[in-house]
């Protein structure tokens, strides 16, 4: 089975070891990844900023790249549901590309939607002690209904205990430019969230969603919350043994990308 990899701009600048983490993983079940050079944005947040020529745009340059893909595969909730859910009613002044928005948008799937509903695998056989909370993006739940997907690939992991907490199935506060223009509901919503992750005693938030984490990581920074916020693609790797634990580098990377996620979130509560 041969797939072609789509990385996402959220990954790409801040959770580059998910999307390698991901693409091992996938290699790992004897799959082949494949990278189209040519992508950039889905266009996603054009979309939601009302911008829906920029979108478009963007939305033809994916389907041109990816239209011979058999599989496209994301390490991301949110631009998955982009494709899937608004190509075709984005592109409707053009049928044809409308057309070739669904058919592609059948064939995309979220990491781990994909290697447990289409490859059929569950334990991975990863190992990891953490204590782990795991946060389900919106899109992933609401609009790809991949909601336990991910859990069911942590639950198989020796040494991790997956704890629940009081509204796991609410919004982090993130949702693209909500974010930028509501934020003090915004922080709001992520403090809600951290303080029910921490009654819990997680040691580790893990989610599918880059954005979310951004989100969340950058709010404890700012409240000096020792935390660890990791892609559920990095986290299995690393316990598979197919990506090693950050330190150094990697470590300063998180820390930089924690920053910049505070600085939007910063003109709220503190």
């Amino acid at each position: 089975m041969r797939v072609a990899f789509f990385v996402g701009c959220v990954n790409d600048v801040f959770f580059a070891r998910a999307a390698v983490g991901a693409a091992r993983i996938l290699e790992h079940l004897g799959v082949s990844v494949h990278f189209p050079e040519q992508q950039t944005c889905c266009g996603q947040a054009h979309f939601n900023s009302g911008q829906r020529l920029q979108a478009a745009a963007l939305a033809r340059h994916f389907l041109r790249t990816f239209e011979s893909a058999e599989y496209v595969v994301a390490p991301t909730g949110s631009c998955v549901a982009m494709i899937r859910e608004h190509y075709s009613a984005l592109l409707a002044g053009d049928p044809a590309a409308a057309r070739q928005g669904r058919a592609l948008g059948v064939r995309t799937y979220e990491f781990t939607q994909f290697v447990t509903e289409v490859l059929g695998v569950e334990d991975l056989g990863a190992r990891c002690p953490v204590t782990a909370a795991y946060h389900t993006s919106c899109h992933a739940s609401r609009l790809l209904g991949a909601a336990g997907a991910a859990e069911r690939l942590l639950r198989c992991v020796r040494g991790l205990t997956l704890v629940p907490f009081e509204g796991a199935d609410r919004c982090c506060g993130f949702g693209g430019a909500f974010a930028v223009k509501s934020p003090e509901v915004s922080v709001a919503m992520a403090d809600d969230k951290l303080d029910a992750i921490r009654a819990a005693g997680a040691d580790v938030v893990v989610s599918a969603d880059g954005s979310c984490l951004l989100h969340l990581m950058g709010r404890a920074r700012r409240r000096g919350l020792r935390l660890r916020f990791v892609h559920v693609a990095e986290l299995l790797a690393e316990g598979m043994g197919l990506l090693a634990p950050p330190s150094g580098a990697a470590a300063l990377r998180a820390d930089a990308a924690a920053g910049a996620a505070a600085r939007p979130a910063g003109g709220g509560r503190s």
